[in-house]
C-alpha cells in the first residue's frame, strides 16, 4: 500500500508563494497519474492538479496559471508550486497516486492577511 507524506504548508499572506512536497513510498516511475487535491473547511475534497503519463498536466480553473505540479522520479517526490496565493486557497492539501483511495495526512495551507 502506497504511503504519502505531504509537507511544506504554512500560514502566508495573500500574494505569497509556497511549495508543497509529497514523498511517495513507491517508485513513481510505475505511477501513471500524480495528483494534488485540497479540502477547504466545510467543502468536499477536490482535484486541483494532475500529471498524467509524466507529461500531461491538468489544472482546475481555480488554480490554472498560478499552480504548477512537478515530480522528481529519482527521489519519488511530487511537488506543487503555488504562486499568487489567495485566501480561497486555504485548505488541507493532499497528494495522490492514480486517483485512488490512498491518502496521507495532508498539509494545511492558510492564506490570510
Amino acid at each position: 500500500q502506497v504511503q504519502l507524506v505531504e509537507s511544506g504548508g504554512g500560514v502566508v499572506q495573500p500574494g505569497a508563494s509556497l511549495r508543497l512536497s509529497c514523498s511517495v513510498s513507491v517508485s513513481i516511475f510505475s505511477v501513471n497519474a500524480l495528483a494534488w487535491y485540497r479540502q477547504a473547511p466545510g467543502k468536499q475534497r477536490e482535484l486541483i492538479a494532475s500529471l498524467v503519463s509524466g507529461r500531461r498536466r491538468m489544472y482546475d480553473d481555480s488554480v490554472k496559471g498560478r499552480f504548477t505540479i512537478s515530480r522528481d522520479y529519482n527521489k519519488s517526490m511530487v511537488y506543487l508550486q503555488m504562486n499568487k496565493l489567495k485566501p480561497e486557497d486555504t485548505a488541507v492539501y493532499y497528494c495522490n497516486t492514480n486517483y485512488d483511495d490512498h491518502w496521507g495526512k495532508g498539509n494545511q495551507v492558510t492564506v490570510s492577511s
